[in-house]
Order: structure tokens, then sequence, then C-alpha cells
């Protein structure tokens, strides 16, 4: 209970800055939809997003005490306040061409023109967050180095084409490439680009971790290790996030068109998600459940085919979630069958 008291206390002043939004816009009755409101989108990104912390544990887990702590303190300023705030800001701004005062503005008394600015540019954003998570998908799918395979055979066979480095990138290419025919033809060069640049993102967060972090004396290659601890697998998890948390803002946007109430119901998701991940590492989950970071990672995979099929069709919200939701379970399953075997 000790990892969720932050987050708790955090949570019930969002509840209570919210419950006053609503009161202050008409009464009482305003007040308790706000807080319901609030609790729905709550709900809805710890359910998108839990995946994003079973991922967030096996990362973190190699980190240094530092590091694990600047994760959960600016890591937590930057979820809530950069990417569930800032970034939708930043996207209307730069693509209505409007300055960021007519933006907030824009937000705060006409959240529908907002909203509507927002989902214009869905595709773009669907392309350059789905890229990069199915890059975490490919690189976590496609490693020799691998020792537990959740589908036996057909995944052990699969991560063998890991020793040809590029044959992920090759992979997000094409399916970039793919995603272009989902658009009209005034729209394919910005998706085309968006992917690009998702791509250039994740490869570049890689190379930044090779640059700054120092291979220690034992000799570990540090350079291909993006995942632990340091500059490079902060800003590796922290665009991971960005990847999560915009699906779950688009989708905010179909229950509420209340910016405040948006940001307060996500941020409290991102909370717990962060809480979720320090009790996921501090009590060893991922070493007694061994397939569950598989689980997650399929997820993950599903999830970024989600982003790219949205780019023209509409997937509900329940579904993204509950798919997720889904995976880590049934490798929650496989994980007790297999140590129940072992035992």
């Amino acid at each position: 209970m000790r990892h969720f008291q932050f987050s708790i206390l955090i949570s019930l002043a969002c509840l209570a800055v919210a419950g006053f939004w609503g009161y202050t816009h008409g009464g009482v009755t305003a007040a308790a939809t706000a807080l319901g409101i609030t609790l729905i989108l709550a709900v809805l990104e710890i359910s998108l997003s839990f995946d994003n912390a079973v991922v967030n544990a096996s990362i973190l887990k190699n980190w240094d005490a530092y590091w694990q702590s600047l994760f959960l303190t600016l890591g937590i300023v930057l979820a809530v306040f950069g990417m569930r705030l800032l970034f939708p800001l930043l996207i209307v701004a730069q693509t209505a061409d409007l300055g960021m005062p007519e933006v907030v503005r824009l937000a705060l008394h006409n959240p529908k023109e907002f909203s509507n600015h927002l989902s214009a540019n869905h595709a773009e954003v669907a392309a350059f967050g789905g890229v990069f998570l199915l890059l975490v998908f490919l690189n976590f799918l496609l490693d020799e180095k691998k020792e537990q395979h959740w589908l036996g055979h057909i995944e052990e066979k699969l991560a063998l084409f890991g020793k040809i480095g590029s044959v992920p990138v090759l992979i997000a290419l094409a399916v970039v490439l793919s995603s272009i025919t989902l658009v009209g033809a005034a729209q394919q060069l910005a998706v085309l680009l968006a992917g690009v640049w998702g791509i250039i993102t994740y490869v570049g967060v890689d190379f930044v971790s090779s640059l700054l972090e120092k291979e220690e004396i034992t000799g570990i290659n540090l350079g291909d290790a993006v995942k632990r601890g340091g500059i490079g697998g902060f800003l590796y998890l922290e665009v991971l996030d960005a990847s999560f948390s915009f699906d779950g803002v688009i989708g905010a946007f179909a229950i509420t068109n209340d910016v405040v109430l948006i940001m307060l119901g996500l941020a409290i998701g991102a909370l717990f998600v962060r809480a979720m991940t320090v009790y996921l590492v501090r009590q060893g989950t991922l070493e007694k459940y061994v397939y569950l970071e598989h689980g997650a990672h399929y997820a993950i995979g599903i999830l970024a085919l989600i982003m790219f099929a949205s780019i023209k069709y509409h997937i509900p919200e329940i579904f993204t979630g509950l798919i997720g939701v889904i995976f880590i379970f049934a490798s929650l399953w496989s994980s007790i069958k297999h140590q129940a075997a072992r035992s």
C-alpha cells in the first residue's frame, strides 16, 4: 500500500479540484458530474496503460536508485503536465498555426473546436506513436538473447531474426508505407513523415544512449542497453509514455470536451501507472511471473496496429483497453502454470 500513498494523496487533490471546477460551472450537480467524469477518465487511462507499467518495470528494474527516483519525480511531472496537457496544446498550436495563448483560450472556452483541431491531426500522431510502439514490440520479439519464450517454438524461431539488426526497422518502414494508403492523397506525405520521424526518434534515443552511457569496468556493453538507466533510458521511457498517452487523450475527448477534467483524470491514471511500475519493480513481480513481460509487449504490438488502423477506422476505447488487459491476464495465467510445473 505504501507504494500507492503518494498517488492516492495527489489523486484526492485532483478530485477536489475537479469537484470545485464543476461546482463553479453549475453548482452541486455539475460538481458530482465532474467527479464522475474524472474517475471514468482515470480508469480509462489505467486500463490503456497497464501494459505500459509492466514494460516500464521491465526496464526500470535494471536502473540504480537515482534514476528510478528521477523517473518517479521528474518523470511524473513530464507525464502529467508535459504529455497529457502541454503536448496536445503544442500539436494544435503547430498544426492550426495559432499562438499558445489562443490555443489555451480555445481549450478552456471552446473545447469543441480544440478537440476538432486535435482530431484533425490524429493520423499523423497515430503514425508517429504507432511505429514507435511497433519498434518496442519488434525489438522484444526479435531478440535472440531472450531466454523465455511465451509462444514456445514459434517465438524461439522468430527470435533468430534478431541476428539481423535491421529487420525491426525494415518491418516498421513497410508498415508506415502501407499506412499512407489509409488516408487521402493530401495527407499521405504528412503521415509518411510522421512515421519516419517515429522511427528516427526510436533509433535516435538508442544512439543518444550509446553516446552518453559509459561502459562499466565489468565490460558490459552499455551501447546497446538503451533501457538500463541514464539519460538515454530516461528519454526512451518518456517517449514510450508519450506514445501511450496520446491515445488516451484522444479517447478522453469521446467522453468529455472539458480539457481541465481530461487533464485531471488522465493525471490520476498516470500517477497510478507510475505507482504500479514501482510496485512491480520492488516486489520482483517480473522475476516471479516470467511471461508477464511477454504479455505486455504483445499488448503493445496489438496497440501499435490499432493505432495504425485508427488512422482510417474508429476503434472503441473499451476495445483498446480490454485487449491489453486480456494479454496481461493470459500471460499471468501462463506464468502461474509455468511456476507450478517447475515446483
